[in-house]
């Protein structure tokens, strides 16, 4: 199994910047990819961004592209989300989960809070 434990949520105004990170443990050897998530206030929970866990290699979302960054460092065996430019829509939940070699988005952090005031 992989435990992931997010911080870094809390209160940000419009324009503003937050680091949320992510502490894996468990299996890392297996580790494949890792992601971050969101579900905003009466919404369906959506994909934010990945990255390789050996590569480094990332994707992201539409509505983040171009503010949001993802990076790794594997000593620490944490993922960070720099996220900037920050707009009351990105008010959330934001989970992280990782995806282990053969598998799917299996385990989730519990989740830390961000919100954005206007």
């Amino acid at each position: 199994q992989v435990q992931l434990v997010e911080s870094g949520g809390g209160l940000v105004r419009t324009g503003g910047s937050l680091r949320l990170s992510c502490v894996a443990s468990g299996r890392i050897l297996s580790m494949y990819r890792m992601g971050w998530f969101r579900q905003p206030p009466g919404k369906e929970r959506e994909f934010v961004g990945a990255i390789f866990w050996n590569s480094g290699r990332t994707a992201y979302g539409d509505p983040v592209k171009d503010r949001f960054t993802i990076s790794i460092d594997n000593t620490k065996n944490t993922v960070y989300l720099q996220m900037n430019s920050l707009k009351p829509e990105d008010t959330a939940v934001y989970y992280c989960a990782s995806q282990i070699v053969g598998g799917t988005w299996d385990y989730w952090g519990q989740g830390t809070q961000v919100t954005v005031s206007s």
